[in-house]
């Protein structure tokens, strides 16, 4: 049997509440969901503040932790509008909040003191002083950039006392995860929710969609020279699997999986993956196999990759169908 338990998490994505059902039933200990207009998905998978009340009540049912996540950066105007909504989740006991915005961070910490507040990937902390930083504005844990090393992983443990949160299963971005400027290339579309909330279609940053325009077939040149036929610009899914055994006897508080968007069977199928692995782990670390984990990932790896490519494609084309511009040159 293993010596000493791993303490943290298995983080999943909640884009419905069949997701959070699903996600508690095959074996999540805590489950993200995103309040319409502010957390960096299509409407199609974010959340009215009723069906959060009910994902607290399935998440805890289920013994489950609920958080929900701010990842966007709000105007001025805006600020009022995330403070009343963060005080409606706490009253539904929302268990944390996952945020970006370094000013709002603070406001919050100084409005809510006893909320968790986790600073979300989109802070993209690389050094130890962002991480003082943030603990010192009411942050408890981060997520780590996933260009981080283990080893400068490792110190982060050693030499801090905050929380380490790891995406073992998302993607990669040749500039910084959650702070895409580039999805505005073919659509920038401002319109306002029924509730005053702004939303830039185009720009995830400010409540929209991520086209996801570096998939695009980019070309390079000088003037008129091409320099290159095909640029690839990185943003590569990934599972993490090879590492979890080490980040388990690390100790990082929580192992994070990504994809609201996808079906609630692929994702209840995941966690199940992730848990069962976990727990085989912990349970007889000499006996683990990790080739047999990887062969039995291939399906998931498969389904996971033609849901992304076929996601991909339908925001490309979303991306070029006409913008209509109001009066003055804002785009409505």
């Amino acid at each position: 049997m293993s010596e000493r338990r791993w303490q943290g998490e298995l983080l999943a994505p909640g884009g419905s509440v069949a997701m959070v059902e699903a996600a508690v039933a095959n074996g999540a200990d805590a489950i993200y969901v995103g309040p319409r207009g502010w957390s960096r998905r299509r409407d199609t998978y974010e959340l009215e503040d009723e069906q959060i009340r009910r994902c607290v009540e399935v998440a805890h049912a289920g013994g489950a932790k609920l958080r929900a996540a701010f990842n966007t950066h709000p105007q001025s105007s805006e600020v009022p509008a995330l403070l009343r909504k963060v005080e409606r989740l706490v009253e539904f006991g929302i268990d944390g909040i996952i945020m970006t915005d370094v000013g709002c961070i603070a406001e919050v910490s100084r409005r809510f003191p006893a909320l968790t507040i986790h600073a979300s990937i989109g802070a993209n902390i690389l050094n130890n002083e962002d991480i003082r930083f943030y603990r010192e504005i009411g942050v408890s844990q981060v997520v780590a950039d996933t260009k981080l090393t283990l080893r400068e992983l490792a110190s982060r443990k050693h030499d801090l006392e905050v929380g380490i949160e790891i995406l073992i299963h998302a993607n990669k971005c040749y500039t910084y995860l959650g702070k895409c400027w580039m999805s505005p290339y073919h659509r920038f579309e401002r319109a306002v929710d029924e509730f005053g909330k702004d939303l830039f279609r185009g720009s995830p940053n400010r409540g929209g969609l991520d086209y996801r325009v570096c998939l695009e077939a980019w070309s390079l040149y000088s003037g008129d020279t091409k320099w290159e036929e095909r640029v690839a610009l990185k943003n590569d899914a990934f599972f993490l699997v090879d590492d979890i055994p080490k980040l388990l006897d690390l100790g990082v508080n929580c192992l994070k999986v990504q994809g609201r968007e996808y079906p609630v069977e692929l994702v209840g199928g995941m966690i199940r993956f992730y848990r069962g692995m976990i727990d085989t782990y912990l349970t007889d670390r000499k006996s683990f196999s990790l080739p047999a984990w990887k062969a039995r990932l291939s399906d998931l790896r498969m389904e996971r990759d033609r849901e992304r490519t076929q996601g991909t494609q339908s925001l490309l084309q979303e991306a070029r169908l006409p913008v209509l511009t109001a009066p003055g040159g804002c785009s409505r």
